[in-house]
């Protein structure tokens, strides 16, 4: 180990032989998860794929042509387990030049997830990691803490109105789970004004604030709703919400922000609920109708 890949907690020879790696996607969220795991003395590493820009201090790159032997590679450096978080962008391009043997026999089933939605895309890619030897685990299993637990993060109280556009948008976002389209909905006065698609939660709510038939002109009305989809791989692509979400959620006139419950994460949690408080907009950790 270097001392490079050893400063500001991204590895930590002190800690003893890392078990596990962070496969970082872009976003806060990859940090986060370095800093919790530093904090409880758990030693790791951190890699990313060619092209995307990180926030994990002395992450490692690898290559999307060559990710089997990459993975090959942990395994011998004694990895065990891989946790995947962060956003993925799916690869434009590829360099046929720069494949290896294995990734280029599994690239045609790799290619083929790319077509099927995100959540398949991510459980396709988690079983091949098993497939050679790693075990592939969720923020839940390494840093559960970092998952808000029942209760509310601002001082804003939903009212009866706003309780009754979540429980509505908590069954919106079910029901277009089911194809894998979504995680998030806007809902107000019972009236669905948006659902998530392939371009996320900042355009969804983008569009809510230019398009939106009424604005409260005496007060906020509405909600998003945030939850991963249904019989969603949890280990991979929970639901996130942070700063720029609050700021947006505000700008689209809403009353606050609500999620379900040890499903979600806050982005920036002191951040956000700093926001939100400055905002008036409640955050609202709810308990799944089915937990």
């Amino acid at each position: 180990m270097t001392s490079q890949a050893t400063s500001r907690g991204a590895v930590s020879a002190l800690m003893g032989d890392p078990t596990v790696a962070i496969i970082a996607g872009e976003g806060v969220l990859p940090r986060m998860l370095s800093e919790a795991l530093s904090r409880a003395g758990r030693p790791h590493i951190a890699c990313y794929p060619h092209g995307l820009e990180v926030e994990v201090p002395a992450a490692e790159e690898f290559f999307f042509e060559r990710s089997i032997a990459f993975i090959k590679s942990l395994q011998q450096r004694g990895i065990e387990q891989i946790v995947m978080v962060g956003k993925f962008v799916r690869p434009r391009s590829l360099n046929l030049l720069r494949f290896e043997g294995s990734t280029l026999m599994a690239a045609p089933r790799i290619l083929a997830s790319l077509r099927n939605g995100d959540d398949a895309s991510l459980r396709a890619l988690a079983q091949i990691i098993e497939e050679h030897g790693l075990k592939v685990v969720g923020i839940e299993d390494v840093a559960p803490n970092l998952l808000p637990e029942p209760g509310l993060y601002a001082s804003s109280v939903p009212s009866d109105l706003d309780r009754a556009d979540v429980e509505r948008a908590a069954y919106i976002v079910e029901a277009i789970s089911q194809v894998d389209v979504g995680q998030g909905a806007v809902v107000a006065k019972g009236l669905c004004l948006a659902t998530e698609a392939l371009p996320g939660t900042d355009a969804m709510l983008e569009w809510v604030a230019a398009t939106r038939p009424e604005r409260p002109e005496t007060g906020r009305s509405g909600v998003l709703y945030k939850a991963p989809k249904l019989n969603q791989d949890r280990r991979m692509d929970l639901p996130g919400i942070g700063p720029t979400t609050v700021a947006k959620a505000a700008a689209a006139g809403l009353a606050g922000i609500a999620w379900e419950a040890r499903s979600a994460l806050l982005l920036d949690a002191e951040q956000t609920m700093a926001d939100a408080e400055r905002l008036g907009l409640f955050l609202w950790s709810r308990e799944s109708d089915q937990g």
